[in-house]
């Protein structure tokens, strides 16, 4: 498993930020073995939190393997919540992820160029709830199909992501949390489309009432 190389300059800015300071009060511990959510790369193990020396300079860090791209990266401990890194959601946390994959999708006035930046932003923030969002917006035929080329691509990472986190918060293969969504972002659609269709026939049926 290859791991990404820290270098000196990438030591001497940890060093000089947060590493060397205490870990702020309230912040989130990790031990080895904790599930972990990196905004990047999604879910992780830590594989063990400790003290390495790099470049003359002892930190604390914390290391985590990605089984699915077969990579390791390590994060300075005092910056891990800026970094991003949680620990992954709770069943109550995916619980909401339904709900939000079964609710209406939003759109926006912004150019495409625009939301799909701030799509991608969202993706990679990090954030259970976020991400839900921009995959339910993106749901399309419930597949992803229906649009173009880009949003198929941020869809599709969306939803591999989340999907990624729901398989490790349920016990369930990837496959299967995949299923699950795909199958919910569906029965939201097919209500969408019930919901247009009605409004349109009450609308139609409105203005024979009124001739």
């Amino acid at each position: 498993m290859a791991a990404i190389p820290i270098t000196t300059a990438m030591v001497d800015a940890a060093l000089g930020a947060t590493a060397a300071q205490p870990l702020p009060d309230g912040a989130t511990t990790f031990a080895a073995g904790d599930l972990v959510v990196y905004p990047a790369h999604g879910v992780g193990k830590v594989d063990r939190v400790g003290v390495e020396e790099m470049a003359g300079h002892k930190l604390h860090l914390i290391q985590i393997s990605f089984e699915e791209n077969r990579m390791t990266l390590r994060v300075p401990v005092a910056q891990a919540r800026a970094t991003g890194l949680r620990k992954i959601g709770s069943a109550e946390a995916m619980s909401e992820v339904l709900t939000i994959l079964s609710g209406r999708s939003r759109t926006s006035r912004m150019i495409w160029a625009k939301r799909g930046q701030e799509y991608l932003a969202k993706i990679n923030s990090g954030d259970l709830k976020q991400l839900a969002e921009v995959v339910r917006d993106l749901r399309g035929a419930g597949d992803g199909s229906g649009t173009s080329y880009s949003q198929r691509n941020l869809f599709e990472l969306g939803i591999d992501r989340l999907a990624g986190e729901f398989a490790a918060t349920s016990g369930i293969d990837k496959a299967a949390a995949m299923e699950r969504l795909t199958t919910t972002l569906q029965t939201a659609r097919t209500a969408d489309t019930s919901r247009v269709e009605k409004a349109a026939a009450a609308a139609a049926a409105a203005v024979e009432a009124a001739a």
